[in-house]
């Protein structure tokens, strides 16, 4: 398939018919900040009620499993950590992709020898999802341990908030969840 042909195909899934949205966290718990995604993406269902047309899927490790959940989506934002040369732990980015597989292979996230190659795969079959963004936090310890290091903590907050926005965005507004609901 020609690029040209992809790039309408995927201008077509954002913008005619059911929004299919899905929020991926990935990452490695195990990892401390590393698994930044995974924890943003389970605070944001405890948090939130969401509309039926948003799925939202803690990714994890899984690699090549990921393939069937994100093809032919309207939408997929992952929420993971990224290697930035400028910044600092803690600071949040959205960034749009519009070439994904090319964007991945710079090696922004630095576990993501899966999704580079699940995004490769979908774009080749003509399953790629419509609108790709990528929210990420710039991680500062990738040691082994359980825990966060404070500067991600805070910077979940801003994850958090810039997902709901994006969300809104679409007219798919996330409803806060009652305190211990």
């Amino acid at each position: 398939m020609s690029s040209a042909a992809s790039q309408t195909e995927k201008s077509d899934k954002s913008s005619v018919g059911p929004l299919d949205v899905l929020v991926l966290g990935v990452g490695n718990i195990l990892l401390s900040d590393e698994g930044a995604g995974v924890h943003v993406v389970n605070r944001f269902q405890e948090r939130y009620s969401l509309a039926d047309s948003i799925e939202v899927i803690d990714g994890g490790t899984s690699g090549m499993d990921l393939l069937p959940l994100i093809e032919n989506r309207t939408h997929l934002f992952i929420v993971d950590v990224i290697n930035a040369s400028t910044g600092r732990p803690g600071q949040v980015q959205r960034i749009a992709l519009t070439d994904p597989p090319a964007y991945f292979r710079q090696k922004v996230t630095p576990h993501q020898l899966g999704l580079n190659e699940v995004l490769a795969l979908a774009d080749m079959s003509g399953t790629m999802p419509g609108s790709i963004v990528l929210f990420g936090v710039i991680p500062k310890s990738m040691e082994t341990g359980l825990d966060l290091s404070p500067e991600v903590e805070a910077g979940l907050e801003s994850l958090l908030e810039m997902l709901v926005a994006e969300l809104e965005s679409m007219g798919l507004a996330p409803q806060a969840r009652a305190a211990g609901a």
